[in-house]
């Protein structure tokens, strides 16, 4: 395994330009380029959301953004959620979950957290003890579920 990331937990006030800028591209590289989707990124929900960042070598290679309940969904949400593809096979995704989940609980106590998760990883999910809570629909031409976890 490679080295942990260094972390930054971030309001958006917080956030200065280029890390706004980093998280912007990192999202567009995954979630337009890679995935080919056209769809608008910046959905209004950043500005109520707390933004985790997690570096290598100073580059942005993880990435998820924590919504307040009500936002998305009446619970707390991990939403964003990215790893750079030259971070990838590294365990940052694993890294980046684990610190999502202890920023959930950090701000919000113990709680149930749901997610919109894309159908290919609910497997990955599911080693978090998320379980699917929806049927499968399509966003933006990929199959997507919900995945909740309970209050552990």
């Amino acid at each position: 395994m490679d080295l942990k990331l260094a972390w930054k937990f971030k309001t958006f006030e917080e956030l200065d330009t280029n890390e706004l800028y980093s998280i912007l591209r990192l999202r567009n590289e995954v979630f337009v380029v890679e995935q080919r989707c056209n769809y608008l990124d910046t959905d209004g929900k950043d500005q109520k959301s707390h933004h985790l960042s997690g570096y290598a070598d100073g580059q942005l290679m993880a990435f998820a953004r924590i919504l307040p309940p009500g936002v998305s969904y009446e619970y707390p949400s991990i939403g964003r959620i990215a790893v750079a593809a030259k971070g990838r096979g590294k365990g940052y995704g694993i890294e980046l979950l684990n610190e999502s989940i202890k920023k959930v609980e950090f701000l919000y106590g113990k709680s149930v957290i749901r997610i919109g998760a894309q159908l290919y990883l609910k497997k990955f999910y599911s080693s978090f003890g998320f379980v699917q809570s929806s049927e499968i629909y399509l966003e933006d031409n990929i199959e997507h579920i919900e995945m909740t976890r309970q209050i552990r």
